[in-house]
């Protein structure tokens, strides 16, 4: 019965809006450049049978997919696999879908190169500034970067049975998600507030896929609603919007999410396409073999051996990988 007082808003959106056009231009932030055009310039081999069209291919043309992962497969994605290697959700999520990505690739033709190039979609919300607050502002703090990930995958075979080059995998890609300062949030900055460096990172072409993991929700399954879930009527996890219009941005978009229901954890994702680049069956294939490459992270989880740290976990010791898995090996550090 008592009146709901809430507490005021550190940050206001607007503010954060300035306090992000002074830091575009700060030289600390301007020294990223590098690393962003390393991951830009590298090559991208055309995934469609055309490349994307931004006059033809619009959200009125898109196509859909969805599709589902078992709660018991979920429940090992969401807890051992990244416990095994002090990693996040979308660590593990990430890893699989490159080396999906790499094994499409390669049954569809003969391609050297194992790194896939991608666009990645964050919350944004990096409180990277002194004196910033942002628990209490709304507002949709998005941020998208791209990123290179390669699992470097030679072996399929103990690839799909969950062998040692999943572990690998898992490390690599985690410690080149690492490598990327306050979670991809400068490359925003410098490539749509700085005008020095905005015409550099503009020039490269944009990546042809565009990932997305939104986090995990709860839903009422017919029973009690939760307190805080997504709305019936919400489109914001499909990445559908109402502008038909609108161009896509990319080939491939991938939105995945998690949804907590009685049985456990579901994951959920929507692939959007152009109908004009892909035709269904081989994004379902690309889909299906995404999750049979979450499968074989989760069988390579509960192995004896499995898991272990990598670089980015030991930031006061320098270490490279592979004097830590010596040591790792010796002492059964967990």
């Amino acid at each position: 019965g008592r009146t709901v007082q809430l507490e005021p808003v550190g940050t206001s959106f607007r503010r954060w809006a300035e306090r992000l056009a002074a830091a575009a231009v700060d030289p600390v932030r301007e020294a990223e450049l590098p690393t962003w055009t390393a991951v830009l310039d590298g090559p991208d081999p055309q995934l469609s049978r055309t490349a994307l069209d931004p006059a033809r291919d619009t959200d009125g043309t898109a196509r859909t997919l969805s599709l589902s992962l078992p709660a018991d497969r979920t429940t090992l994605l969401l807890t051992d696999v990244p416990a095994a290697f002090h990693a996040g959700v979308n660590d593990v999520l990430l890893t699989g879908f490159a080396a999906a990505v790499a094994d499409w690739r390669r049954r569809r033709g003969p391609v050297e190169d194992t790194g896939v190039l991608l666009d990645l979609e964050g919350h944004g919300r990096e409180e990277f500034l002194d004196g910033v607050d942002l628990s209490r502002t709304v507002g949709w703090f998005t941020s998208l970067f791209p990123v290179r990930l390669d699992p470097h995958v030679r072996d399929w075979a103990q690839w799909w049975a969950g062998g040692e080059v999943v572990g690998r995998a898992v490390k690599r890609v985690k410690e080149q998600l690492r490598a990327l300062p306050d979670n991809g949030l400068g490359y925003g900055l410098l490539r749509h507030l700085n005008p020095h460096t905005a015409p550099r990172l503009s020039a490269p072409a944009a990546p042809q896929i565009g990932f997305n993991y939104l986090g995990r929700f709860a839903v009422a399954d017919g029973g009690t609603p939760e307190p805080w879930a997504t709305a019936a009527e919400a489109e914001a996890l499909s990445g559908a919007t109402d502008d038909t219009g609108m161009p896509l941005a990319h080939a491939l978009e991938v939105n995945a999410w998690t949804e907590d229901h009685a049985d456990g954890p579901r994951l959920n994702v929507t692939w959007m396409w152009p109908q004009a680049l892909f035709h269904e069956e081989e994004v379902r294939d690309l889909a299906e073999t995404w999750f049979r490459a979450l499968e074989a992270l989760a069988t390579h989880a509960r192995g004896s051996n499995a898991g272990g740290h990598t670089p980015s976990d030991l930031p006061l010791v320098e270490l490279d990988q592979e004097e830590i898995d010596l040591l790792e090996s010796e002492w059964r550090i967990s």
